[in-house]
């Protein structure tokens, strides 16, 4: 017992104070290395273009696959975090996206490209940053929600920083050299991972680092197990193996959610569909103001005042978000947010001039801090938190096969039309589509609870009596009912 208390008090001072504010710190490092990185990739796309004499459509596999795996590796880095470490996962990320930066230099085609730059470095980037932001749930409570709303802000400093850089090393050095430098500024992730100790928290306190071995079931099913290899009835023994399978796809990938909680299976059906449109300005707008007689420098300073505004707008988005009146509405905020995004896209096809390009790139970015803010906040308010890991593994893979195949598919398009206004058409149609879809069945289905809140009949004092005795199962009713509307 006393050794628990001095672990306990042990646990208390690391969180929220003292070295947690350098995990913090770090946290924000690692978001504008990874999420703010593929941001520049548009200030390489003519370049790239001219090196390998590619499309449109082939040259934008390049960052979709990045920014593919940057989102569907979330399962595979949880994997990694619960054998080795948040810390181990973090360097291991940091070194990957290195290695693919260095390799890209060397490349000779744009397939050899798709394979280090895009798989190898963006898996590496989904390490760093998703394994950095559970370091940082270990290690703040009280500030928990200040301290990722402090760190997203990383993302918005990678948006400003990372393509002005880019336009300057491309202009001194040329792509190659600028991607070998990408690669030594990446290593800066193990660096930050370093800062991410490990800390071992007592027994009965609540950031305690769950063991593999004391996961709910596991005991049983070894024993399942042990009884179906020495039983002669194999069949059992696999019927077990396909359970535990069954399990791990339950816990990673949560179809069961998906099938049961029509909140869910909206908001993630809507969020693949917007994702379609929502990363084609950032891949095609350096392109599409270069075409049209923009200066490279000045084409590339558009991504930066994007990802500058997102400092500031950001977290005020998350601030007026946490208002109580907003409280099982942000759904509508966020399609709100969505449906701007789109109808900003319409001012590009409206004047490619520079200012204009620049009045589109405010509205843009005030509408992405909407998305970027409320993006996690609502499927937290859709899903219990106890199975929230598992529904946002199967969110992330979805949403990263549309962020796959979205930019190539409007490349062609634009390959075969020759205009880039397309790309703001495309962009458009699937954001205003995800925006209505979204709002209007979310509205359907809240109007579907209220009417069977509605249609209950109060119950007679004789069958009051007679539910009496049973008071467990009247207890548990409620409960079921405030979890279905909590889900919507």
């Amino acid at each position: 017992m006393a050794q628990g208390g001095v672990a306990a008090r042990g646990a208390a001072k690391v969180q929220d104070q003292g070295w947690a504010w350098m995990v913090l710190v770090a946290a924000v490092v690692l978001q504008g290395l990874t999420l703010g990185f593929p941001s520049c990739i548009g200030v390489f796309f003519t370049d790239l273009q001219h090196e390998f004499q590619a499309t449109n459509s082939e040259t934008s596999w390049f960052p979709s696959i990045m920014v593919a795996v940057l989102h569907a590796g979330g399962p595979l880095c949880s994997i990694l975090v619960k054998r080795f470490g948040c810390r181990f996962a973090v360097m291991v990320g940091g070194l990957l996206s290195s290695v693919g930066m260095v390799s890209s230099s060397f490349c000779k085609s744009l397939s050899q490209l798709y394979l280090t730059a895009g798989l190898i470095t963006g898996l590496g980037s989904c390490f760093s940053f998703q394994a950095g932001v559970t370091a940082l749930g270990y290690y703040f409570v009280r500030w928990r929600t200040l301290a990722n709303a402090m760190a997203s802000t990383g993302v918005s400093i990678g948006l400003t920083l990372w393509p002005l850089l880019s336009q300057y090393l491309l202009d001194e050095m040329g792509w190659r050299n600028t991607f070998l430098i990408f690669g030594g500024i990446l290593l800066n992730c193990c660096v930050c991972g370093a800062v991410m100790r490990p800390v071992k928290f007592a027994v009965g306190s609540l950031l305690q680092f769950p063991s593999p071995g004391e996961e709910p079931g596991r005991r049983a099913e070894e024993s399942q197990l042990s009884n179906g290899a020495s039983s002669p009835h194999l069949k059992l023994q696999e019927q077990t193996r396909k359970f535990a399978c069954f399990r791990v796809l339950q816990k990673y990938l949560a179809f069961d959610i998906f099938c049961q909680n029509k909140g869910y299976q909206i908001y993630t059906i809507g969020v693949t569909w917007m994702m379609m449109g929502f990363v084609l300005p950032h891949v095609y707008l350096v392109p599409y103001a270069i075409q049209n007689g923009v200066e490279e420098r000045r084409a590339a300073l558009l991504i930066s005042i994007i990802g500058f505004i997102n400092i500031f707008i950001r977290p005020l988005t998350g601030l007026l978000s946490g208002q109580t009146i907003f409280t099982g509405r942000r759904i509508y905020l966020y399609s709100l947010a969505v449906l701007l995004c789109g109808l900003s896209n319409f001012i590009c096809v409206i004047s490619a001039e520079f200012s204009m390009l620049i009045f589109y790139c405010v509205i843009l970015s005030i509408a992405m801090s909407g998305i970027g803010a409320l993006t996690f906040q609502v499927l937290m308010d859709v899903v219990e938190m106890d199975r929230f890991s598992s529904a946002l593994g199967l969110f992330t893979i979805l949403e990263s096969i549309t962020l796959l195949i979205g930019p190539p598919l409007t490349g062609l398009l634009v390959d075969i039309t020759s205009d880039f206004r397309y790309v703001f058409y495309t962009s458009s149609f699937f954001l205003i589509s995800a925006s209505l879809f979204m709002a209007l069945s979310f509205c359907a289905l809240e109007k579907k609870s209220k009417l069977k809140d509605t249609s209950k009949v109060p119950p007679d004092k004789s069958a009051i009596c007679n539910e009496m005795p049973n008071e467990s199962q009247s207890e548990s009713q409620p409960t079921l009912a405030v979890v279905h509307i909590t889900s919507i």
